[in-house]
């Protein structure tokens, strides 16, 4: 058995069940850190079947991308960094834009002194690792 996760009608990852389990319980874990819902649904009679809403995906991951990347606190931003880059492989797929990805880092909340926030090579290079092992 499988997961088929789809952005707007578009297929974009096949993962067996407990990755595609464990992504979609983390998506509503993160949604209060995002201030924003995750745009992931079940079909209804089809648990394994997710349609993604594209812009409010988009809207998410870009949420938690910009939360990565300003974040100082090297815990806060290891514990996001798994999900942000494996959410940020699909949005990319599903041809959403994600702005966060480029440019400078902001200021986050969880800001410890002398931490550094993460700069978009880290992330770029998780996103090139993951998308690897993500079948469509």
């Amino acid at each position: 058995m499988s997961q088929y996760f789809s952005i707007d009608g578009q297929g974009v990852w096949n993962p067996s069940n407990g990755p595609g389990r464990l992504f979609v319980r983390l998506a509503e874990t993160l949604a209060p850190t995002a201030g924003l819902p995750s745009g992931i649904e079940a079909t209804p009679g089809d648990p394994d079947d997710h349609p993604i809403d594209g812009a409010a995906f988009a809207k998410f991951v870009g949420a938690l991308v910009a939360e990565y990347r300003a974040a100082s606190h090297p815990i806060n931003r290891a514990l996001l960094e798994g999900f942000v880059a494996t959410a940020a492989v699909l949005a990319r797929r599903g041809g959403c834009a994600l702005p966060a990805l480029d440019g400078p880092a902001g200021a986050s909340a969880s800001d410890i002194p002398g931490g550094g926030s993460a700069g978009p090579d880290r992330l770029a290079e998780l996103m090139a690792e993951y998308e690897r092992s993500m079948p469509v």
